[in-house]
């Protein structure tokens, strides 16, 4: 993989989409820049793009460009410097018994039906009459496509599918695409756990950040990525520990 510098980035073109409801701040619409053409919009290319705080969605690659919000800001996490606090240790060990499984990016039906119940539990009272005809066709589009280079982590418990995750992996990290679970266990920490087993995983492939997306100070959702330290922000442009 080359570095970012050497990719084109000069040959995308990028435009801004029509104004729709955001998921994190009620009665605010949301905007976003769209990187284009898909075509190229590969490992590579993607590797600088997240650098300026890009995420993918299937194989779209945006960052939020709302009218006079500045509210999403792009997190990573330095895994060398990080330390687990008391919580995440106990969450850790909680769940350290989860069999991971890494498989290449494709559609199950056992991963699909998982997807579904977490959606239903996590937002269901946030959907609109759109979103609640998610069918398998959404979840193909959304987690069962890449430009880039991505893989499923299923993690289960006695074989017993309880969580998966889908991660893309750049030049200098590795990025959590989207991450779901069972829901039905409220004493379960999945969702810690699973940043703590990604961090592993970044220092074991010897990359240095692990990117979280997008944390808003005023989102409920976005909270726990603070919990993660040390935590760089991308801010005007520059990543750092504000």
């Amino acid at each position: 993989m080359s570095l970012p510098s050497d990719t084109p980035l000069h040959k995308l073109q990028f435009y801004v989409t029509t104004g729709y409801r955001c998921g994190y701040l009620p009665n605010k619409l949301a905007q976003s820049l769209i990187a284009a053409p898909q075509h190229l919009i590969d490992a590579n290319v993607y590797s600088g793009l997240i650098q300026q705080g890009f995420r993918r969605s299937g194989k779209f690659a945006y960052r939020p460009h709302c009218e006079g919000c500045r509210e999403c800001i792009a997190v990573r996490i330095l895994v060398d410097a990080f330390q687990a606090n008391k919580s995440q240790r106990r969450a850790h060990k909680q769940h350290q018994h989860l069999e991971t499984f890494i498989l290449p990016v494709a559609f199950h039906e056992e991963h699909h039906a998982l997807y579904m119940a977490y959606q239903a539990v996590r937002h269901g009272e946030e959907q609109t009459h759109e979103q609640d005809q998610d069918d398998e066709e959404q979840y193909r589009n959304f987690l069962c496509q890449t430009n880039v280079e991505s893989v499923m982590v299923e993690f289960r418990d006695q074989g017993v599918l309880k969580m998966v995750s889908v991660i893309d992996i750049v030049y200098d990290g590795i990025s959590a695409v989207y991450t779901f679970y069972d829901t039905t266990e409220h004493k379960a920490s999945y969702g810690t756990y699973n940043i703590l087993w990604q961090v592993e995983w970044a220092k074991h492939l010897k990359l240095p950040y692990l990117y979280l997306g997008y944390w808003i100070k005023d989102s409920k959702k976005m909270a726990y990525k603070q919990n993660f330290k040390p935590l760089e922000k991308l801010i005007d442009g520059e990543w750092g520990e504000n």
